[in-house]
């Protein structure tokens, strides 16, 4: 067991032992590990002057419009605390300044939490919202995070979960997905090809190896032009082969409307009007919306989502045991939300 941060020497004495990554585990996070130390400074003065068990109402609000996430992990954070808290739904959109979550309680049993508290709701409130920007651009159309391999692991799940409860209709990491209670979607590498040499033969085993609950979807950009190699493809595993992963790097000039409808157009014409095509690579919402008017099906999207801008969240204390207070500049008292609810 870690011992819980309450005083500046427990921060002090703390001392880090071997360790496979630095990311922070849970327990640590319960620890206080991950807070800034001045919430710990605050703690011990508190407690010094008998202050620590202060009923007090804190309310945290966003800096601009978003999609809220992260209420999950606040709760089980703060699940063993004595306190009451409210909270909007995750996936609920918000408004700049609108209070999305709620804590009343002793303030030495969640002040130390404030930081882990904002970086979870800012961070998972940020991807949510950049994931639901991209499916209002894909017109109804499906589209799946990709984004994994854009940020440290220990985060990555918590990434493609939020962009689920965002609006993505799935997710490519293993954890993200189940967390989000989806199967983690996707096929295989360019690196699978360039080993076997050949897309169609190792298509074929794919096909042949792979549950025949697995999507028969094939990346065909890999040596050959993709209409080329997507007729071959095609040809070789027939009305198996459900879609076609187009990911043409941005050397060759990416992903294109015209190679979209070329491929479609082709496609239909060969008699496989049945296969999808699936688009990826470096996509954003204009690319995504005029990839889909060209005929595209479904999207992989990974930076887009993995690299948006937390939402800053704060913490303000707007009640001290009963008393409306607050911060210069700050209305004092209790801020009307009615789409908050009760979680603990």
């Amino acid at each position: 067991m870690i011992k819980k941060m309450q005083t500046a020497q427990d921060a002090a004495d703390f001392k880090v032992g071997p360790r496979v990554m630095f990311s922070a585990s849970a327990e640590e996070i319960r620890a206080g590990l991950t807070t800034d130390v001045y919430f710990v400074n605050t703690n011990e003065v508190l407690h010094e002057m008998d202050l620590d068990k202060t009923v007090v109402t804190a309310e945290i609000f966003g800096r601009k419009d978003g999609i809220f996430a992260g209420t999950e992990e606040v709760v089980r954070l703060l699940q063993d605390q004595n306190l009451e808290v409210w909270a909007l739904d995750e996936g609920e959109p918000f408004q700049a300044k609108q209070c999305v979550l709620r804590i009343k309680g002793a303030y030495g049993d969640f002040g130390i939490y404030e930081t882990a508290i904002l970086g979870i709701l800012a961070s998972s409130s940020g991807w949510a919202t950049a994931a639901r920007t991209i499916k209002q651009s894909a017109q109804g159309k499906p589209v799946f995070a990709f984004g994994a391999r854009h940020v440290h692991p220990a985060v990555a799940p918590v990434m493609e979960r939020a962009a689920i409860i965002g609006g993505a209709d799935g997710a490519a990491c293993i954890l993200g997905a189940k967390l989000a209670g989806k199967e983690p979607v996707g096929t295989v590498p360019h690196a699978l090809f360039m080993i076997a040499g050949d897309t169609v033969q190792a298509a074929k085993v794919y096909n042949r190896i792979m549950p025949a609950s697995t999507p028969r979807t094939i990346l065909i950009d890999t040596f050959k032009d993709e209409v080329e190699e997507s007729l071959r493809v095609a040809e070789a595993l027939g009305d198996d082969l459900r879609g076609i992963r187009v990911d043409t790097p941005g050397e060759r000039g990416g992903v294109t409307p015209g190679l979209v409808r070329e491929l479609r157009a082709k496609l239909d014409l060969a008699g496989y009007s049945h296969v999808r095509i699936f688009a990826s690579g470096g996509l954003d919402p204009q690319r995504v919306t005029e990839l889909s008017e060209a005929g595209a099906d479904a999207f992989g999207v990974g930076s887009f989502i993995s690299a948006a801008s937390p939402i800053d969240m704060t913490m303000d204390i707007k009640e001290v045991e009963g008393r409306p207070v607050a911060k210069r500049g700050r209305i004092p008292g209790i801020t009307p939300s009615p789409g908050l609810k009760q979680r603990l």
